[in-house]
């Protein structure tokens, strides 16, 4: 565990789906199967204060996110979510808009690499987590559907007119936000949205491959180059320079690094540590 964690606890069980650690790979399996794996109130809050302990475990080098059944997720409950929120008044509304907002945050200022391992429907805020991951694996059977303008709500939510320009281009990005049309696999592949597609048989195989793959490597690397990314989308080309200096030359004296070095010597592989 982070030596830098205050007085709370690491929480153990989450109510709200199912959570696993092995061997580094986290797994977060929305289960409500029933439902396409539709979001709650306590699931959108479970997701937030979860990707803001993953860093703290210190036993977690990626995370995979996933859902059960034939949907990954199919976004936020009608009558659980939006049935409510027809009761609520502003500040109460603008308290669950910035909760859901906060999720995609963390999920990109998490300096773990996230794999969305998208099975089947992934829709309104399903599509902006999967966008918001850093890999998006597609079951041959999935597919997009950033539909908050077909419930007369802002194309825009959660950060997607910030994100899916940067993934897709302005272009795209307006289409899939105004219209709210199903893409398939095979388009979102096309367009950029899809790191790959593979069949649906194969899609967890695909996902566990490359967890294992991110896992044992080199994750101080990894979760730098995420963190560097996210910040250099609004620098200037100085600023980021100057950024990704200091960082190598921080990196330089890493552990990884030096390891790298001593088994090129050695003619082994590197055994990486993360340190």
């Amino acid at each position: 565990m982070s030596p830098f964690r205050a007085t709370p606890p690491i929480t153990t069980d989450w109510e709200h789906f199912e959570f696993t650690v092995d061997d580094g790979v986290a797994t977060v399996t929305l289960d409500r199967p029933e439902k396409l794996n539709a979001l709650t109130f306590d699931v959108y809050a479970d997701l937030r204060d979860l990707l803001a302990e993953l860093p703290h475990r210190g036993d977690v080098r990626v995370l995979v996110v996933t859902g059960r059944g034939r949907g990954f997720c199919s976004g936020g409950d009608v009558e659980e979510i939006i049935g409510e929120l027809q009761r609520m008044e502003s500040a109460e509304l603008l308290e669950f808009t910035r909760m859901t907002g906060a999720v995609v945050k963390a999920l990109r200022e998490c300096p773990i690499p996230v794999i969305a391992a998208v099975n089947g429907i992934a829709a309104g805020a399903g599509s902006v987590i999967a966008l918001a991951s850093d890999f998006r694996l597609l079951a041959s059977s999935a597919k997009f559907a950033f539909l908050f303008t077909k419930v007369g709500l802002a194309g825009a939510d959660m950060g997607s007119a910030y994100l899916l320009p940067r993934l897709v281009g302005l272009g795209r990005a307006t289409e899939l936000l105004m219209l709210g049309d199903k893409i398939d696999a095979t388009r979102a592949e096309a367009i950029g949205l899809a790191s790959k597609v593979v069949p649906d048989a194969e899609l967890a195989a695909e996902a566990s491959a490359l967890a294992r793959r991110l896992a044992d490597g080199p994750a101080l690397a990894y979760g730098t180059t995420k963190v560097l990314l996210t910040r250099e989308l609004d620098m200037d080309l100085g600023s980021s320079i100057e950024l990704e200096a200091i960082t190598q030359a921080l990196l330089m004296t890493a552990k990884d690094h030096g390891e790298f070095y001593a088994a090129w010597t050695a003619g082994r592989a590197p055994q990486w540590t993360g340190r």
